[in-house]
C-alpha cells in the first residue's frame, strides 16, 4: 500500500487539481487547517501583489464525506481567482470574439533561469507561455494542500513536520536591498520532522532509500538548486570520528549529524532536510535574452514576480517532506482503515521496544 499524487493546472488557468490515492478510510481532515497552510504559502516577506489577488482555499470534489476520507481517490481543487483576467488568454478551448484581458499575445522572450527556453525547445512550442504556465511556482499551492492531508495522516502516528527559513533577519535585509535594486534573492530553508519512528524507507534498493526520496521531492520544487540531509555537505570536511552519531544503550543519539536517516532508513531521530533556493528568474531589470520570433538579441520577459519567496518555499518543502514521510509510513504500516494503520504502528513500536 502506498500513496500516490497526481496534479494538473496552469498558473493562470481556471484551477489547480490534485488527486490523492492510497489514503486509508476514516482519516479526519480539517478544512481550516488545509486553508491555513495555503495562506502560509502565500505569506512572507518579499511576495508579489498576486498574493493579494489570490486567496487560496481548498475544495474537495471526491473521496471525502462529512470530513472523513472514504478510502477512495481524494480530489482537491484550488481555484485561480486571477483567471478572470486571463479568460481569453488561457481558455482551454479556442476562444471566441476579440482578444481581451491578459495573455492575448504570444511570449517570445525567454527568461534565463526559467523553463521558458528549455520548454519551447523540448516540446516544439512557439509561445513561451505554453511552457511557463505549468512551470510556475503557483503550481505549488495544490502540493501544499496535499501536504496538509499527509500531515493529518502523520499526526495519527504522532509525527509532526515543520518548515522554516534560516537566518530570517539577514534574509529580510537582503530582500529590502533587492527591492530597491529591482532584483531578486534566494535563501535557505530547513524542514524538521519529529516523532518519526526508526524503520521508514529501506536500503534494499536505491529507489526505496528515504533520504533519496526526500531529496528528490524537495529538489523537485521550483527554484531549489541544492538539498542536504542533516549536516550534509559539511560532513565531507570531517573525520569519520567526528561525522557519525554514537549510539547509547537506549539506542538513541546525543548528536544528529545524519539528520535522522542512516543507509536510507529513518533511525528514530529528528529528520532534518535543508534546501537552497536560487533567486527568482523574473527580474524587473531583465537579463539579456533572444527574441524567438526574430532571432535578435532582446531583453527577457518582464512579468509580475516576487522579490523573494523563501518563506513560501519553507511551507512547500514542509508539504513535500510530509508527503514522502506519509508515503513511507503507509508502505510500512498499511491498513484499509486509519484505525488499522495506527494499530500496526503501535504493534511495530512494541516489537522493537521503542518508546
Amino acid at each position: 500500500m502506498t500513496l500516490r499524487l497526481a496534479t494538473a493546472g496552469e498558473s493562470h488557468g481556471p484551477a489547480l487539481v490534485a488527486i490523492l490515492t492510497g489514503l486509508p478510510a476514516g482519516l479526519l481532515l480539517d478544512r481550516d487547517a488545509i486553508d491555513a497552510d495555503l495562506r502560509r504559502r502565500q505569506a512572507g516577506y518579499g511576495r508579489s501583489p498576486r498574493q493579494q489577488i489570490e486567496t487560496d482555499e481548498v475544495d474537495v470534489l471526491a473521496g471525502l464525506r462529512h470530513g472523513r476520507t472514504l478510502g477512495t481517490p481524494l480530489a482537491l481543487v484550488v481555484r485561480n481567482r486571477d483567471h478572470k483576467n486571463w479568460t481569453w488568454g488561457m481558455n482551454p478551448w479556442p476562444p471566441e470574439g476579440e482578444p481581451e484581458g491578459k495573455g492575448t499575445k504570444p511570449v517570445t522572450l525567454p527568461r534565463p533561469g526559467h523553463a521558458d527556453l528549455a520548454g519551447v525547445l523540448k516540446y516544439g512550442l512557439t509561445d513561451v507561455r505554453d511552457a511557463l504556465e505549468r512551470a510556475s511556482a503557483r503550481h505549488t499551492a495544490v502540493h501544499v494542500a496535499a501536504g496538509a492531508v499527509a500531515k493529518a495522516l502523520l499526526a495519527t502516528i504522532e509525527v509532526s513536520v515543520e518548515g522554516r527559513t534560516v537566518e530570517e533577519e539577514v534574509l529580510r535585509a537582503r530582500i529590502d536591498e533587492a527591492r530597491k535594486e529591482r532584483d531578486t534573492v534566494g535563501g535557505v530553508i530547513e524542514v524538521r520532522a519529529r516523532g518519526v519512528p526508526p524503520g521508514l524507507g529501506s536500503y534494499a534498493t536505491k529507489e526505496d532509500r528515504l533520504d533519496a526520496r526526500l531529496a528528490g521531492a524537495v529538489m523537485g520544487i521550483q527554484a531549489v538548486k541544492g538539498v542536504e540531509i542533516g549536516e550534509g555537505f559539511a560532513l565531507a570536511g570531517k573525520f569519520g570520528s567526528e561525522a557519525h552519531d554514537e549510539i547509547r544503550t537506549d539506542r538513541r543519539r546525543d548528536t544528529n549529524r545524519a539528520g535522522g536517516i542512516e543507509a536510507g532508513v529513518s533511525n528514530g531521530e529528528e529528520i532534518v532536510v535543508r534546501a537552497a533556493m536560487k533567486p527568482l528568474p523574473t527580474l524587473m531589470k531583465p537579463l539579456a535574452s533572444v527574441d524567438l520570433e526574430s532571432g535578435k538579441a532582446a531583453e527577457a520577459l518582464v512579468e509580475r514576480s516576487d522579490v523573494a519567496a523563501v518563506e513560501a518555499l519553507a511551507v512547500v518543502a514542509e508539504a513535500a517532506v510530509a508527503w514522502e514521510l506519509a508515503r513511507a509510513a503507509r508502505e510500512k504500516f498499511g491498513g484499509d482503515a486509519v484505525g488499522d494503520f495506527v494499530v500496526a504502528w503501535r504493534a511495530y513500536l512494541e516489537r522493537i521496544g521503542w518508546h
